[in-house]
Parts: C-alpha cells; structure tokens; sequence
C-alpha cells in the first residue's frame, strides 16, 4: 500500500514540474536572443573556446561601450565591443547576435571593424615595422671568437 502513495506522490511531481516546464520554455524562447558577450565572442572566432572568451572579459581586457563588463553581459545589436588581437586592439560594432559557432565567412558577418580601429592598427604595424630597421638584428649567432670579442668589449 505505501508503494501505492509513492507512486501517485511522484506522479503529482512529475504534473506539478511539467508546468515548470513550460515556463521555462517559454522564458527560453524569449531568452534565445540574448546571448552573453563571452559566448558571442567565441562564436564570432575571437576566440577558440568559450573558457578562453570567459578569461579575456573577466581580466578586463574586453571593453563593451568603451566599459569592463562581466561575461554574463548580453550583447546587443549595434554595442562598441574592444577586442585585444595581437599587439593592438579590434574596435567592432556588433551586427548580427547569433550564439552558435560558424564558419569564418559566417562569423565575419556578426560584426563590423570600425574605420578608426582599421586606421590605427595599420599605423601600429608600420611603426613596428619601421623600428625593426632601427635595432637591427645580427642574421645568427655570434660564434666562439666573436662571443670572445663581446666579453672583452663589455669589460673594458
């Protein structure tokens, strides 16, 4: 008799839940939209996972609206994101809020690079090219006696 009354009490879970169920599902729908910032930029290939995303905008160094953000921040069409990419930085407006991965061509739709940013990285790379002229670099390693030679040009 008392499996009798467990079995209609979880029964009674089970209607009760499924109501639950249904909200969720509809808050989901509402929700699917909203995509977090560390997600979008895994899924514009900024990043190659979604941990190393998390990293980048927990240590400060994404800006979203020229602001340090968490990474449960959601995205919104048309937002100012800052992006670190090799020596300087990526300044894009956001254009289209997907949560999935895609191809490359794809993901390069989601977002648009500022003129300014463009400008100033392609300004970057030549200044850093031009200063590789100034601090020339021997074309290999020094060998024994020019090693010897050094030593005794530190030391004078």
């Amino acid at each position: 008799m008392t499996m009798k009354k467990q079995k209609s009490a979880n029964s009674g879970k089970k209607n009760a839940n499924q109501g639950h169920s249904s909200k969720k599902n509809n808050a989901n729908s509402q929700d699917a939209n909203d995509v977090r910032i560390d997600k979008w930029l895994w899924a514009a290939r900024f990043c190659k996972t979604r941990a190393i995303a998390r990293e980048l905008v927990l240590s400060g160094k994404v800006q979203y609206n020229k602001q340090r953000s968490k990474p449960s921040k959601v995205v919104e069409l048309g937002a100012t994101i800052q992006i670190p990419a090799g020596f300087d930085y990526k300044t894009v407006v956001v254009k289209e809020v997907i949560g999935q991965r895609r191809g490359a061509p794809q993901a390069q739709l989601m977002y648009e690079e500022t003129t300014e940013s463009i400008a100033l990285r392609e300004k970057n790379a030549a200044a850093r090219k031009l200063s590789i002229f100034h601090s020339p670099r021997p074309e290999s390693r020094p060998d024994k006696k020019q090693r010897r030679q050094i030593i005794r040009f530190k030391h004078q």
